[in-house]
């Protein structure tokens, strides 16, 4: 197998006295949908913020081979890092169109950049239904597309979602798994953080168990559906 796309290790994160991550550690390939999963509070969603750089941490971050130790948040966009955040994160006094456009601030390919709407707009008709709405009024489920898509605009070689799912009606999950599925079959390498572990696993090829800020299992995302502990402390099985 070819170098992993994304390495994490031995990754720390403090909250003031608080110890959130302990030694994190963890790999994603190319082409890979990779899951974190566990509790509330087992340190998923501050993982991805390390990533993205938006945390102090203590550890080593590596993308395509490149050392994020020192690199800022923005640069890190540019070398093809994006996130949708947990709670959607969207701006919500401007426009559908107004966040789109966020997302390719750093962005100077013109023609690319209308494209790359377009493509959003076909993953998610109803954003083009509302372009000129204000991203406040929109549903839950409208603001996770809208997330997902400011994200996409970015062009990222490494997609960061965080919780998608989380306050969604079933049906709009379903939709949201879908596209997922849909990206990383084009070609779109992602790191999923999911609070609904059996969904997630169900469209991932590895995952990541954190308890408490440490991974305590990892292997195949089949393998873990199947696996005994996994389906009683996470699948209510």
């Amino acid at each position: 197998m070819s170098a992993p796309l994304l390495t994490v290790e031995n990754l720390e994160v403090f909250y003031g006295a608080i110890q959130a991550l302990k030694g994190v550690s963890f790999t994603v390939h190319e082409g890979e949908i990779v899951s974190l999963i566990g509790a509330n509070g087992a340190g998923k969603t501050t993982t991805l913020r390390a990533i993205s750089g938006l945390v102090p941490n203590i550890g080593q971050i590596s993308f395509a081979g490149e050392n994020l130790n020192s690199v800022p948040t923005f640069k890190r966009v540019s070398l093809g890092i994006a996130q949708s955040p947990e709670g959607r994160g969207v701006f919500p006094q401007m426009s559908v169109l107004e966040n789109l456009e966020m997302g390719a601030y750093s962005r100077k390919d013109k023609a690319q950049i209308k494209a790359d709407f377009e493509m959003c707009y076909q993953l998610f008709p109803r954003l083009k239904e509302r372009l000129h709405q204000m991203a406040g009024t929109l549903s839950g489920g409208e603001q996770q597309m809208l997330a997902i898509s400011r994200a996409l605009i970015c062009r990222p070689k490494l997609l960061l979602l965080d919780e998608p799912s989380l306050g969604l009606a079933p049906i709009i999950v379903a939709q949201i798994f879908e596209i997922i599925k849909k990206l990383n079959a084009e070609g779109m390498t992602i790191l999923l953080v999911e609070q609904n572990a059996r969904m997630a696993l169900k469209i991932s090829h590895r995952a990541y168990v954190l308890e408490t800020g440490r991974v305590v299992m990892q292997d195949s995302a089949q393998n873990l559906l199947n696996n005994d502990e996994v389906r009683k402390s996470y699948l209510g099985v």
